[in-house]
């Protein structure tokens, strides 16, 4: 890029899927974020995927999926059972707005 060059800068709505026209945005956030606080547990813990196994019962792979981010087959319930067993607990709060006009 040349500094001649001008860049479009665009504000985010905060939900990048939702920027990218994800239809199921909001669950794809909550999901994101859910996984997000397993990693920082684990990491905090300083668990590998096979000792957060022992601890949890929840197949190793599992927290190999979580970490590499390939949530497709985690539903918000799953992530959240994980966070459960791993000594945590999830606190949710809703906030509903209407879309803004475009």
């Amino acid at each position: 890029m040349r500094k001649s060059e001008e860049l479009e800068v665009s504000r985010g709505s905060g939900n990048v899927f939702r920027d990218l026209g994800a239809e199921d945005a909001d669950v794809l956030q909550l999901k994101a974020l859910l996984a997000g606080e397993i990693i920082k547990m684990l990491d905090r813990e300083q668990l590998t995927v096979r000792a957060a196994h022992a601890q949890t019962g929840i197949a190793a792979a599992d927290f190999s999926r979580v970490r590499n981010a390939d949530l497709a087959r985690f539903t918000v319930d799953r992530l959240m059972t994980i966070i459960g067993r791993l000594g945590s607990r999830v606190e949710v709060t809703v906030k509903v707005r209407r879309p803004r006009a475009a």
